[in-house]
């Protein structure tokens, strides 16, 4: 049955045979139990990790409200000034965005929500969620609810009065100034014993280039004539030094001057003067006597 050479290596012994034929089943056997049954470890609950557990879901729908809370807040806004950064938090595209500045460049104004997404493209699901917020001025809604036509954003004319007589009321009509500026335009006045030129606008801190030009308006000066005025002959250092638009070194400058030179005849002779303002010439000139 087996070639000569290799018959020595199949003669076993009765012993044998059954020696082996117990190590063949016992590695039967053992390979069925790694295949049929669970090694796995019992774990006994642990009541410490339960309240863990527990706990951790609490902590996780906690979480959950906080982000929710966290969630930035809209408040009502006028959608004509929306900046580059208040588009991209309401969640328009940057042509979208481009398409409102160009039509705000044109010095027109949306007055709906319809008018909104037809000038900058947004989309209906977009709209939704933010046209809510928009606050359009009262007097737009009231003209709808008149039934007027709205062709274009304009403020109704106010009558043009004297800057000089203006109260803090008078000031506050215009979009752009609040208790803040009108306070600050009202004690510069005050500081100068009234405005000479509505260019006076431009050297009060905190007014911009576009409610300046609202200011003009709807006011001017009609009496620069009756402003306190400086006798720059005879004012001392600390008298033009209060002036606001002299400073201490440019009132010495001015004094100094003054008895060297002699009498200062016309504002020509103070452009001689170092350091004069040159530029608020025309202005400073209407609070001086000479």
């Amino acid at each position: 049955m087996f070639p000569e050479k290799l018959r020595p290596y199949f003669n076993y012994t009765k012993s044998q045979r059954n020696g082996l034929a117990v190590l063949f089943l016992l590695i039967v056997a053992l390979q069925l139990v790694y295949h049929f049954a669970d090694f796995s470890a019992i774990e006994k609950p642990d009541p410490k990790k339960q309240r863990w557990l527990a706990v951790q879901s609490a902590i996780d729908s906690m979480g959950k409200v906080s982000r929710r809370e966290k969630k930035p807040k809209i408040y009502p806004f006028n959608p004509n000034f929306i900046t580059d950064f208040k588009g991209y938090k309401l969640g328009m595209s940057v042509q979208e965005i481009d398409r409102l500045l160009a039509f705000r460049n044109t010095d027109r104004y949306v007055n709906s929500a319809q008018e909104f997404q037809k000038v900058t493209g947004v989309s209906d699901s977009l709209l939704r969620q933010i046209a809510p917020y928009f606050k359009f001025p009262d007097w737009v809604q009231n003209r709808k609810t008149a039934h007027y036509p709205i062709s274009q954003y304009e403020k109704p004319k106010l009558a043009v009065l004297d800057i000089n007589t203006a109260t803090q009321d008078d000031l506050k009509k215009i979009y752009g100034i609040g208790d803040g500026l009108s306070e600050r335009i009202l004690k510069e006045k005050e500081k100068l014993g009234g405005f000479v030129s509505m260019e006076q606008m431009q050297d009060i801190w905190g007014l911009s280039p576009e409610v300046i030009g609202r200011l003009r308006q709807s006011f001017k000066v009609e009496h620069p004539q009756q402003v306190r005025k400086i006798n720059i002959n005879e004012a001392s250092v600390k008298e033009l030094a209060q002036f606001p638009y002299f400073r201490y070194a440019l009132a010495k400058s001015i004094v100094t001057y003054r008895s060297m030179n002699g009498l200062l005849k016309s504002s020509e002779d103070l452009l001689k003067i170092s350091g004069f303002p040159v530029d608020k010439m025309n202005i400073i000139a209407l609070y001086l006597e000479f």
